[in-house]
């Protein structure tokens, strides 16, 4: 099949299935055509989408499958149906090799829970992490972990997702040594728990890995593009996501009111439409489309089910740059760091 990137899709994925996710891997390849897809579900609906891209079917397989997982299924639910549903394939694509990354719009907790049977974690890693891209005031996106896999984090979790959120960085915001914050309730060193408190000295000391480690950042500030990697745990970062798509949907709501209140204001909204649509483009998700699981034995990238054919071209560019930067090489490396400034350090005690 080429030389390029293979992703594997779950196409029946998201709130509108193949028509979406057919239409995402056309606009992808049409930017790259060296891509490759796998793409999984119902043959029929899917081949009804594919042929309406002109191409795309010379680079496209199926893989018929009978069962799709809902939206609203329990992961335990799903997991019984891994081996024949169009998620469960689509990652076990990626174990066996047939494919370099999965990706789905599909239930998030199934695809966590299908993605860690199947794939296992990286060694020195001990629980995954989710991480997704979030627009800033800044010259780029910054990388935030977890969002949602874990919900109590231990030091070492914090510090393995800093290296990971790094790694990440690196590749996708093509970034040196990317900018690490842990997120606190403060910015001094005496604040916040223990835990914080020693991924903090632990990650001061990692002077050696591919990031420089800032300090604490706060809630407000995670907007402000001063930082490049936000790292805590699973809890605390999926509120902080969702709060920040919240202001964001509550901002452009606000503005689309307060435009339409008036015949005046009315006539406002149409001499400031260039500011009001660079702030649209720069909140729509679909331009920062694609989550990532971090640490398993495969790349595995969920997109918002609710994307359009761009977010999930958006996702497949992900995925596919993950794949040409050999994503999990540089994990492992930056792990190994890590284990080695440990053992010096327990050496020298």
């Amino acid at each position: 099949m080429g030389q390029g990137p293979r992703i594997a899709i779950d196409a029946m994925g998201g709130d509108s299935g193949p028509e979406v996710t057919v239409a995402g891997a056309a606009i992808a390849w049409q930017r790259r055509d060296d891509l490759h897809f796998l793409l999984f579900g119902h043959e029929d609906a899917i081949r009804a989408e594919l042929v309406k891209h002109d191409g795309l079917e010379a680079v496209a397989s199926i893989v018929h499958c009978d069962d799709v997982i809902s939206g609203d299924e329990k992961p335990s639910q799903a997991i019984r149906r891994a081996k024949s549903s169009s998620m469960g394939r689509a990652i076990a694509a990626v174990k066996e090799g047939e494919a370099q990354a999965a990706l789905s719009c599909g239930n998030t907790g199934a695809l966590m829970a299908m993605s860690k049977i199947a794939l296992r974690t990286m060694p020195g890693i001990d629980r995954p992490a989710l991480a997704a891209l979030l627009p800033t005031l800044g010259a780029n996106d910054c990388v935030m972990l977890d969002l949602g896999a874990n919900t109590e984090c231990d030091t070492n979790n914090l510090v393995q997702f800093a290296v990971m959120g790094a790694a990440y960085a690196r590749v996708v915001l093509e970034l040196e040594r990317p900018r690490v914050q842990l997120l606190n309730i403060g910015t001094e060193e005496l604040k916040g728990t223990d835990e914080l408190k020693d991924a903090a000295a632990i990650l001061r000391g990692s002077q050696h890995l591919h990031m420089r480690f800032d300090g604490y950042i706060e809630g407000d500030k995670l907007s402000r593009g001063n930082t490049d990697v936000i790292v805590t745990d699973g809890f605390s970062g999926n509120i902080a996501l969702k709060s920040l798509e919240g202001t964001a949907r509550f901002v452009t709501d606000l503005l689309r009111r307060a435009f339409t209140s008036s015949a005046r204001s009315k006539l406002g909204f149409l001499i400031s439409r260039p500011a009001t649509e660079l702030l649209r483009h720069h909140l729509d998700p679909n331009n920062h489309n694609g989550a990532v699981f971090l640490g398993l034995n495969g790349l595995v990238v969920k997109s918002h089910g609710s994307a359009s054919d761009k977010g999930v071209a958006n996702a497949i560019r992900v995925a596919a740059r993950m794949v040409r930067e050999d994503l999990t090489r540089k994990i492992t490396e930056d792990l190994a760091n890590i284990s080695a400034q440990n053992a010096q350090l327990a050496a020298a005690k």
